[in-house]
């Protein structure tokens, strides 16, 4: 089991000030990944219930810029945060339900592909979606 990270030192050592809405917002997105926005506010609401809509929003703009989190949002779905930054993984999406799960890079260093040509671009990061049904949806499609 991976040991959680000392959120209140994460901050700090990304220069943010400590609060506790972003502590809150940051521990959501830790233990709910691929969690949207919506679902961030109940998790955070659960412990802070006087945060603010725009509060959480701020926060995870922040996290975002700061590196802590990550936004992704896969074709036809909204927004959603991880805390998995910074080894330019890739997700599976389920067509069905939505699920979304992480996948290594399968090849390679970051990016994992090559593009066939760059236009004098200095790559970093290679953005990959795969879809398909997740075990549940191909067993039991939703009706």
């Amino acid at each position: 089991m991976a040991e959680t990270p000392d959120l209140t030192e994460m901050l700090r050592g990304a220069a943010l000030r400590v609060t506790r809405p972003r502590v809150a917002v940051l521990t959501a997105v830790h233990s709910h990944p691929h969690a949207d926005t919506d679902a961030i506010i109940k998790v955070v609401r659960a412990d802070l219930p006087e945060v603010s809509h725009q509060a959480v929003y701020d926060s995870l703009r922040t996290l975002t810029a700061a590196g802590l989190v990550r936004r992704i949002q896969p074709s036809g779905s909204v927004a959603r945060y991880e805390s998995r930054t910074g080894d330019n993984h890739h997700h599976v999406v389920c067509r069905a339900c939505g699920a979304i799960a992480d996948v290594d890079c399968a090849v390679g260093h970051a990016p994992c592909l090559t593009a066939s040509d760059d236009h004098g671009f200095s790559l970093d990061e290679a953005e990959v979606v795969y879809w398909g049904l997740c075990p549940r949806c191909a067993t039991h499609p939703p009706t």
